[in-house]
């Protein structure tokens, strides 16, 4: 208990300070700007905000209901993890990746992840086998009831887990841009018909190549599976492609 004053006789308590800032105070205060980063990576990824679509400061903020301050630092971040593009005297707009780029990346990819399969399959413990091999496990209850959005969201957590473990940091920062490039690609892939039982196939073959500690087998599992998505990309565009062409030749012509 507090030690108690005396004035003119009567006892008195000193007053009490004041309270420590409450939790979200402190986020308020000290993570605003990150808080409204990872929400617009959110809407990027989720497809709220457009591929190619401009980001006005003033009405992003207002949705929010934050200052302009934190979400022109947003901006930053976004276009250092490769989400946004700032253009000088345009604005900001989210990322628009051709079909060469995204080539280009897959390839890159293809490369970090053989490294990091022969890295772990040397290094890996018995718990971070076990936690991927229960990632998986979760991957396919969301295919069993065709979850897609469950499914995509451990497939990445699963990806970034096998990066995470290779315990090399400036890495994991280039696979984390590389799949916010590639994030509306993979959606698309994910969506093919017959794509997931393929991809979950390759998951628990990744996970086994790891836990036999085979290095070069576990390199190749990750750089194949890279590769397939890069494939199955492309076939997807092809039919995406053919089925337009089709139905524009079915559709009735205009009446001149």
């Amino acid at each position: 208990m507090a030690p108690i004053a005396h004035m003119s006789g009567i006892a008195v308590r000193p007053r009490a300070a004041p309270p420590p800032p409450t939790t979200i105070a402190l986020v308020k205060s000290s993570s605003l700007p990150m808080l409204v980063h990872k929400e617009l990576e959110r809407m990027i990824l989720a497809g709220e905000l457009a591929v190619g679509a401009k980001l006005n400061e003033a009405s992003i903020a207002n949705r929010l209901g934050v200052s302009r301050g934190p979400v022109r630092e947003a901006f930053r971040a976004l276009e250092e993890s490769g989400l946004v593009r700032l253009e000088k005297n345009r604005g900001v707009f989210v990322r628009q990746i051709s079909v060469e780029e995204a080539d280009e990346i897959y390839e890159v990819r293809a490369a970090l992840d053989e490294w990091v399969g022969r890295r772990l399959a040397q290094s890996a413990t018995t718990a971070q086998v076990k936690e991927l091999k229960s990632i998986v496990d979760r991957m396919d209850r969301a295919a069993a009831k065709s979850d897609l959005d469950a499914w995509h969201i451990l497939n990445l957590e699963f990806h970034d887990r096998l990066v995470e473990y290779a315990g090399n940091a400036k890495l994991l920062a280039t696979y984390r841009r590389l799949v916010n490039e590639l994030s509306l690609f993979r959606r698309q892939t994910l969506e093919q018909r017959g794509s997931l039982p393929v991809f979950m196939r390759e998951h628990r073959d990744i996970v086994v190549k790891i836990a036999s500690r085979n290095a070069a087998a576990a390199g190749k599992a990750l750089h194949d599976h890279v590769m397939g998505s890069r494939e199955r990309m492309h076939r997807g565009r092809a039919a995406a492609g053919s089925a337009a062409r089709h139905a524009a030749a079915l559709a009735p012509r205009r009446s001149r």
